[in-house]
């Protein structure tokens, strides 16, 4: 199967880099699908989960937003931040999605309210790929986990 290179990079490291069958990120006005010999691309992402298709196994990612670059069969995510499913923890991501609900119901400007919304997308990114990896974990699959540093 065709393949493409595909590099996240956050401030603080390298995230992923591998060659993958298919990229899904959340686009500014909807996912996006990243296939081998994808059209050249730029793009502004927002909050959400990446999914990273490589040999049939699925890998997702907790992305706060970014931009992504598509040229020639290489795709390069530049995030504001982002974790592995691995690096998650659930608690405090449920945690994080309560505490930006009780903001959402409290807000008194339009300000917070904007800010507390975008605060319960990252947060409610988090939880779903912590509780797809547990889900996964109790059916005894296991996710592609290739990194290089």
């Amino acid at each position: 199967m065709a393949t493409m290179h595909l590099e996240v990079i956050s401030a603080e490291r390298q995230v992923y880099s591998d060659e993958v069958e298919m990229v899904v990120a959340p686009g500014a006005e909807g996912q996006l699908g990243i296939l081998p010999r994808h059209a050249p691309l730029m793009t502004v992402l927002q909050p959400g989960e990446v999914l990273i298709r490589k040999d049939g196994e699925e890998t997702y990612l907790a992305l706060t937003g970014g931009f992504m670059e598509v040229m020639g069969n290489r795709v390069t995510i530049l995030a504001d931040a982002c974790e592995r499913s691995e690096e998650i923890d659930e608690e405090r991501a449920q945690q994080a999605v309560a505490r930006a609900q009780e903001r959402i119901a409290n807000h008194t400007t339009d300000l917070q309210l904007e800010r507390a919304v975008a605060s319960m997308r990252r947060a409610q990114a988090r939880l779903n790929i912590a509780r797809r990896r547990r889900s996964r974990g109790v059916a005894g699959r296991q996710q592609s986990q290739p990194v290089s540093t």
